[in-house]
């Protein structure tokens, strides 16, 4: 790396060095170290002409610049004057320019004053060395004369450092210059046009100063390349070298044109030699030629400079680059390694059954299958940087590591592929041994169970038995475990606890089976010996049970004391049904072959749910790993479209968390139960609040599904399933678990029917409930969020408790100010959705499409906060019709259920949502009016009809204060509920409604002490109520009393004086002296006997009403509390 600096330091110091010789050179070529400005500069100044230089040359090679004819010379300005003198002497070489200039001053048409004059200024301002003057005097007589006579006496005046010829004619001024280096205009034959010159002149200076421009900026453009700091990502460095590569190219074709602009100046130089080759280029022309070609030269050796340059730079950013790439394709590979490394080091299990392992063995070869590719990819990436490494690339300290890591990294994955293939070899080995020897045992006990007894009874049946038994014991060689220490220590590498339990548990029946056809062998042999008298053949039940088979997990099972009918009881269950039928039917039909046969069952039915769920588990694991895990899998991303990508929490939902919990928990919870089948609704209970995971699978299933849908001929599902070998696609697996919560309903039924005299039936019909209940709330769940149109949170209405499909007529309290529409007619179809806090009205609507997409939704329409709910059971006429009404009638709904059964299902769960509202406001009030009470002053002198006997009770008993303050509440509670006024303000005057209490067998919300057919239950009273004297405060204003002047608002306190009729109470209002009449129901009672105060309702008490109802929110009765109590403070 180092070295590569230094080299490239070195390249662009050579670089600089090259291009500020080309600059000087070029400075140098047009002696801009002598002129300060260029002939586009004072280009204006050049076309007026009053001075030129032709490209003649005198005998000795002098310059020659001619004066032409210019009336206008005494005008020109005198930096003008002096600027084009300059520039014209800069123009020859320095060589020629020492020499000396010859001046041609040409003034034949002009007059000797004029003459005079030019000579003068000319002689003033000439910057350069003069060799000669040659002036053409004036041709009119007079002015000739004249300029001979003033020449002649003035010569003085005209003293300069060379001397001044004063010439006649143009013949004269040949005899000094030759002929061929005059213009036509001088009688010569030289070949100049000023504007030719000039234009050549400008385009020239313009081509040198292109080349010291280009010099320049590639330096700039050099130094900017190696100043530049390496990115460190492939992105930013294919960047910086396309850019780079596009200023280069930029450079290259600027240096083109430029190579094109001198070859144009030159060849219009050479142009006449080329079309005359015997034209001959004078002095000028020639000095021109050779500047043009050695600027061409300095612009190539510049372009041979940077291309040098450039292309040591390019290399460097091409290894950058390839660097940069191996560095993201090293990073891509480590955590592909890293991944299948990880996944690798999940295959631990060493399986449970022969199936089991070669499934793991199976899974294995896939993934090694799969990993191959992604192995592969590191071994050629590894070789690449070796290659970078033998080519010496600069960052050979960095390339090193990360090769070597690589090869570490796949020999170890290839290392412990092979072992964990060996570790399940050695496994599948152990358990074809173990299936080996419980086949044996199996078909050994198949072989005593299926023996005739009545024909072993005789010595040639026992005779004949005893050479099976024998004959089947010969086969045991190769079938069964030898040595268990010998097992323990051949296979003690893969024997965990769970693997050497069923080891044991094999060579336990095994010895059980041996021992047991070693007790047979004695029994037949002494059969087989000489009958000493006939023997009545009884068929014994060696596999009878003393007790029920029905016994706990904690209990041991009592068995006949003998060990051949123990055997025999440990028969395979998982032998078909009917096979033991015929069994147990050749035996004779008994109740215990009755429980034997109902043990069978169950056994069946746990085998088949153990069976089930391990597949299930399985198939869950299947679609994880084939599919789920390879979305994130880096190799397979090409292959997953744009909306597809972070979709999987959408595709599969919540199905690793399903999976964990049956492969962590469940199944091996399920699996301890094996041996008491009856006992698995225990397992169930216990796992029962996990099952809720399901509902949350369930409610993304039609998200779910409308993205399989979207994406299901996407290649990368069907490159999974062909990796997978499945012959369903991905959208039959994740119905899987929706198959299998509603699986588990019918298992348990089934095990409840064979079950149903255990001791473990309470359990499973408790499982059983509990399953229907979450598939109930998983149903209902699957609806809830079908809603569409509610603002809120649906979860904050609290849990969903019903949903159903009703008839709902509408009607209104008469003289409700918000009535919007009259009594509807024509029943509204409502989805009903009853939730702890709310009941919903939604209607629903049927959609198109399929699979879930087909599925309604619900629009919602409005909703009633339970808390201000009441309902009225009985509808006349209907029995399936019942009222829900809120806020005391004002809004009435009339139910129709599809069944009776519905609608007495709804009332119940409405009636259950009511009372425990009801019961949380009373232990709500209830603390709080004791707190409050507590820091109550001192009561108010008692007037003639108080009662100072209650006053002092009240002061002395707490616990009858209490409870008197809170049969008061009750009270209240009965009343219609006030809405809740504004801070300040009255509470707003109940409205009661006169249709409903006739609909309601003369009842309204008003009239009944607790609003529910419960009402005696809960202590409501359902009397009249009672004169009570004591103090009152007023809960609802009333301003239309028996006396118009008498009014009290709500919050007045008021003293009882007497009871009258209707209802009504004489009392007076202690906050303004008045007395006067008002309704019973607009007071709450504070200070009075408790038992009088327990009811404050109507006065009727007949037929019990069966509506029930809070009337208010638990947070109406509590304000109401405390705005009394704060009021009596006041």
């Amino acid at each position: 790396m180092r070295c590569w600096l230094k080299i490239e330091e070195m390249a662009l110091e050579e670089l600089m060095q090259r291009l500020n010789a080309v600059s000087q050179c070029a400075d140098e070529i047009m002696h801009q170290d002598i002129i300060p400005f260029y002939a586009a500069d004072i280009q204006d100044q050049l076309k007026k002409q009053f001075a030129y230089l032709s490209g003649g040359r005198g005998g000795d090679g002098c310059p020659v610049i001619t004066f032409p004819d210019y009336p206008a010379f005494s005008e020109i300005p005198e930096k003008e004057f002096q600027n084009v003198l300059t520039y014209l002497t800069s123009i020859p070489s320095l060589r020629d320019a020492g020499i000396g200039f010859i001046l041609v001053i040409d003034r034949r048409q002009d007059k000797w004053t004029s003459v005079k004059a030019s000579i003068l200024r000319i002689a003033a301002s000439f910057p350069g060395n003069l060799q000669l003057v040659l002036v053409l005097r004036p041709t009119g007589f007079f002015h000739r004369a004249l300029s001979d006579i003033a020449f002649k006496f003035g010569k003085d005046e005209f003293k300069m450092k060379v001397p001044i010829i004063m010439l006649g004619s143009v013949s004269e001024l040949q005899g000094y210059i030759d002929k061929t280096q005059l213009t036509e205009d001088l009688g010569g034959t030289l070949d100049y046009c000023h504007n030719r010159w000039l234009s050549r002149r400008t385009a020239i200076e313009g081509f040198a100063q292109k080349v010291k421009q280009t010099a320049q900026i590639l330096q700039s453009f050099g130094t900017e390349l190696a100043e530049t700091e390496l990115p460190n990502d492939v992105q930013s460095t294919s960047s910086l070298l396309a850019t780079h590569t596009e200023k280069k190219d930029k450079m290259k074709e600027d240096i083109r044109v430029a190579v094109e602009q001198g070859d144009d100046i030159l060849g219009s130089i050479t142009k006449p030699v080329t079309e005359n080759p015997e034209y001959k280029l004078n002095q000028d022309q020639l000095d021109n030629q050779t500047t043009v070609e050695r600027l061409l030269a300095q612009l190539h050796e510049t372009e041979t400079a940077f291309d040098e340059f450039w292309i040591k730079h390019q290399q460097k950013l091409e290894q950058c680059l390839r660097l940069r790439n191996f560095e993201q394709n090293f990073r891509e590979v480590k955590a592909a390694l890293d991944i299948v490394s990880e996944r690798l080091s999940a295959f631990t299990d060493v399986g449970n059954s022969r199936s089991h392992v070669e499934h793991i063995l199976k899974d294995l070869a896939n993934f090694e299958e799969k990993s191959c590719e992604t192995v592969a990819k590191a071994r050629l990436l590894a070789s690449e940087g070796d290659a970078f490494i033998q080519s010496n690339h600069y960052a050979v300290d960095s390339i090193i590591p990360k090769c070597t890591e690589l090869h570490h990294l796949c020999d170890a994955f290839t290392t412990e592929t092979e072992r964990r293939r060996n570790h399940l070899n050695k496994s599948l080995e152990l358990h074809d041994l173990l299936e080996k020897s419980m086949k044996w045992c199996d078909e050994g006990i198949y072989l005593l169970a299926s023996q005739p007894v009545d024909k072993c009874q005789s010595q040639d049946g026992a005779e004949s038995a005893l050479q099976e038994i024998e004959k089947f014991l010969d086969t045991g060689t190769g079938n069964k475990i030898k040595e268990l220490n010998k097992i323990y220590r051949e296979y003690a590498h893969i024997l965990n606890e769970d693997l050497k339990d069923h080891v044991q548990k094999v060579f336990q029946k095994q010895e059980s089976m041996e021992e047991m056809f070693q007790k047979r062998q004695i029994s037949l042999k002494k059969l087989a010996a000489k009958q000493t008298r006939p023997v009545q053949p009884v068929a014994p039940r060696p596999e009878a049970f003393v007790k029920s088979p029905c016994t706990s997990p904690g209990l041991q099972r009592e068995y006949v004391p003998n060990s051949e009918s123990s055997a025999l009881r440990r028969v395979n269950y998982r032998r078909g049904k009917s096979e033991m039928t015929d069994l147990h039917q050749s035996r004779g039909g008994s109740t215990m072959d009755d429980e034997e046969n109902l043990a069978v069952l169950r056994q069946h039915v746990i085998n088949e749910l153990i069976e089930t769920e391990r597949a299930y588990v399985e198939e869950l694991l299947c679609v994880l790993e084939g599919y789920a895990a390879e979305m994130d899998n880096p190799l397979m991303a090409h292959l997953i479209s744009p909306e597809l990508q972070n979709k999987k929490d959408i595709l599969f939902g919540n199905m690793e968390e399903i999976y964990h919990f049956h492969n962590r928990i469940f199944l091996r919870e399920l699996e301890n139960y094996v041996e008491y089948p009856e006992l698995v609704g225990r397992c169930f209970l216990d796992q029962m609040e996990d099952f809720q995971i399901y509902e949350k699978y369930c409610q993304n299933k039609p998200r779910s599904e409308s993205l399989w849908r979207q994406f299901s001929d996407s290649v990368f599902f069907q490159e999974c399933q062909r990796k997978l070998d499945h012959k369903l696609s991905l959208d039959s697996y994740l119905l899987k678990p929706v198959q299998r919560i509603t699986k588990y309903q019918l298992l348990l039924k089934e095990m409840l029917k064979y079950s149903k005299n255990c001791e473990g039936a309470e359990d499973l019909q408790e499982a059983l409930t509990s399953i229907l209940g979450i598939l109930k709330a998983v149903n209902d769940s699957m609806h809830q969020i079908a809603i569409t149109g509610y603002d809120g949170n649906l979860n904050e209405l609290g849990k969903l408790l019903m949903q159903g499909s009703f008839n709902v007529w509408t009607d209104h309290k008469k003289g409700h100010a918000k009535v919007k529409d009259l009594a509807r007619f024509k029943p509204m179809q409502r989805h009903l959705f009853l939730h702890e806090k709310a009941v919903l009205f939604c209607k629903k609507r049927e959609e198109n499409g399929e699979g879930y997409e087909k599925a309604p939704s619900y629009s919602y329409k409005h909703s009633l906060n339970m808390a201000a709910v009441g309902i009225t059971e009985n509808v006349k006429g209907d029995a399936k019709k019942f009222e829900i009404w809120y806020n005391a009638r004002e809004e009435v709904y009339i139910i129709q259920a599809p069944t009776p059964e519905v609608k007495t299902t709804w009332v119940n769960e409405i009636r259950k949502v009511l009372t425990s509202q009801l019961q949380a406001c009373r232990e709500a009030s209830q603390h709080r009016t004791l707190e409050q009470t507590q820091s109550l002053p001192l009561p108010l002198p008692a007037s003639s009809c108080a009662s100072p006997s209650r006053n002092h009770i009240r002061n002395t008993k707490k616990m009858e204060e209490k409870k008197a303050d809170l049969t008061s509440l009750e009270g209240y509670v009965t009343t219609v509920a006030p809405k809740y006024p504004e801070k300040g303000k009255g509470w707003a005057k109940p409205s009661h409604s006169l249709d409903a209490s006739e609909e309601n067998d003369g009842w309204s919300s008003a009239e009944e002490p607790l609003n529910s057919s419960d009402a005696e239950e809960e202590g409501g009273g359902g009397g009249e109520m009672k004169l009570t004297p004591g103090k009152y405060t007023v809960v609802t204003d009333y301003e239309k009393g028996v006396s118009e002047e008498f009014t009290v608002k709500s919050g007045d306190l008021v003293q009882l004086i007497r009871e009258g009729e209707d209802g009504l109470w004489y009392v007076k209002n202690l906050s303004t002296g008045r007395e006067g009449w008002i309704p019973a129901n607009n007071v709450l009672m504070l200070i009075g006997n408790s038992k009088s105060a327990q009811s404050l309702s109507s006065s009727e008490s007949g037929t019990a009403s069966s509506t029930l109802s809070t009337s208010s929110s638990c947070s109406d009765s509590c304000n109401v509390s405390s705005t009394s109590f704060s009021d009596i403070k006041g």
